[in-house]
């Protein structure tokens, strides 16, 4: 058997999506499960929509998540380099000239308008799909010399055989096949000299020793016109395997402009998702283990990737699992990690910022087991920096005979040195001198103090809240009910 060589191959026309994320990790887990490489390469060709740090973006996005490539543009092999397309335009060109000489492909000489015109008239005489009428495949011998010694420019189009089936094996979906009638001749190198997608990836493929290409079924209807030609040039083809797609929660294919899902990697690094979380949940995405077990170290995943178990149904992308598991791995971290992992997103806002450091990593660590991503601390503690809208539940509780007798009693018992030792011991005295307890109890004082009915620690509340704000509040619920 071959080594296993694959590739992920973005244009950097834009940032990490989570689409090419799980495309890269699906083609990486597969290479480290049977020894492989996991090469990057960069489709710059499409130069109008590059952006600037497309590229780096890319890299680095997967590199945060774990998945580091054998062979990059910034790890090139000497026997495979370059690894970006625009570098790579000798070798295409190379190629492209030999399969006119083989009579496989030739210059097209239309202009876009009288393109448009064909295609046009087409559509209005019923054709369902509109495709090149050949008319620069008929030129005679002169008609070429002639448009040559003019210098009309010309695009390099593929003649595609007549009543001929395509056909592979797809890794995840089995047996394939195309027929070549419902396909036109199509163009393999533009006027400008740079290659179109198909006519490029084969040759790329190729020249890189690809063994198998992992990628979105939006590819599946490319792979016939790539099969072309690697028969034509008598190249062996790799084994092709065309993921499904990754849907929304109303199973709708993820959008760019679906801003109910943050749709980049960088997004959820910023968010404070730990990269092993993603990892992990990417995986799921369109592959199942064959046990129940969710929470997978990396190399766990490498070691149980079958590709068998590749999923043929698009797959959810569940923002509420991946923060469960994202939470998973947070539990993992100490106390000192939890803190260093969170407190930077208090120093980031407003409203904390400039609270002293043992407040700080006290919040942290009060909300520790409900923390699902890191920026969520932010939402959490304004439970102490603002004033929460009464909600119907703490309204009730407000109107309890008991909660003022309460609140009472714990304002009048109120300690001179607010601790938390004090503050425990004061819930003691209002429990002996109301004879009220449980729920009345510590469900009044929570709701006065700190306008939630639920929440954390009751005591380590209290002592957050600081003693003027919890006094503050008791004293204007006792002066409403009075």
């Amino acid at each position: 058997m071959k080594k296993v060589r694959v590739r992920y191959a973005p244009s950097p026309t834009g940032h990490l999506h989570i689409g090419g994320a799980r495309t890269a990790l699906f083609n990486y887990l597969f290479a480290k499960h049977y020894d492989g490489d996991f090469i990057i390469r960069i489709e710059d060709t499409d130069i109008a929509r590059n952006v600037e740090h497309g590229e780096e973006n890319q890299i680095t996005g997967l590199s945060w998540m774990g998945i580091d490539a054998d062979e990059s543009p910034s790890r090139p092999n000497p026997k495979y380099a370059p690894y970006r397309q625009m570098e790579r335009l000798e070798m295409y060109t190379e190629i492209a000239e030999k399969l006119v000489e083989m009579g496989h492909a030739y210059k097209c000489y239309c202009t876009t308008e009288e393109l448009e015109e064909d295609y046009e008239k087409q559509k209005e005489a019923g054709h369902a799909s509109t495709r090149y009428n050949l008319k620069c495949y008929h030129l005679s011998e002169e008609e070429k010399k002639h448009n040559e010694e003019n210098g009309l420019e010309y695009t390099i189009r593929l003649h595609v055989p007549e009543n001929k089936t395509y056909e592979f094996d797809d890794l995840i979906r089995g047996h394939v096949s195309f027929e070549s009638k419902d396909m036109g001749d199509w163009v393999i190198v533009k006027q400008n000299g740079i290659p179109t997608y198909n006519f490029a990836v084969v040759v790329d493929d190729y020249s890189m020793d690809i063994t198998h290409v992992f990628r979105g079924e939006e590819h599946l209807s490319n792979t016939p016109k790539q099969l072309m030609i690697y028969e034509m040039l008598g190249w062996e083809a790799p084994t092709f395997g065309h993921m499904t797609l990754i849907v929304n929660e109303d199973h709708k294919k993820l959008s760019k402009r679906d801003e109910s899902i943050m749709q980049f990697i960088e997004q959820y690094e910023k968010a404070g998702y730990l990269p092993e979380a993603m990892f992990n949940f990417l995986s799921l995405l369109g592959w199942s283990p064959a046990s129940e077990q969710e929470i997978f170290t990396h190399d766990e995943l490498v070691e149980q990737f079958d590709e068998k178990r590749l999923s043929k149904s698009p797959s959810m992308f569940d923002k509420d699992k991946l923060t469960w598991i994202n939470k998973e791995y947070l539990k993992k971290l100490s106390d000192e990690e939890m803190i260093a992992f969170c407190k930077p997103y208090l120093l980031n806002n407003e409203d904390t910022k400039h609270q002293p450091d043992e407040w700080l990593n006290a919040i942290v660590l009060l909300f520790r087991e409900q923390i699902g991503y890191g920026e969520q601390i932010v939402e959490l503690s304004t439970l102490f920096t603002t004033e929460p809208e009464l909600s119907q539940e703490v309204m009730d509780v407000f109107e309890w005979e008991t909660t003022p007798t309460v609140i009472e009693s714990f304002l009048k018992n109120f300690p001179k040195d607010y601790t938390p030792e004090n503050l425990k011991e004061l819930m003691n005295v209002v429990k002996k001198e109301t004879g009220i307890k449980g729920k009345p109890l510590f469900m009044g004082v929570r709701a006065v103090t700190s306008h939630q009915v639920h929440g954390p620690d009751l005591n380590s509340t209290l002592v957050l809240l600081g003693e003027d704000k919890v006094k503050a509040r008791c004293q204007a619920y006792l002066d409403e009910k009075a």
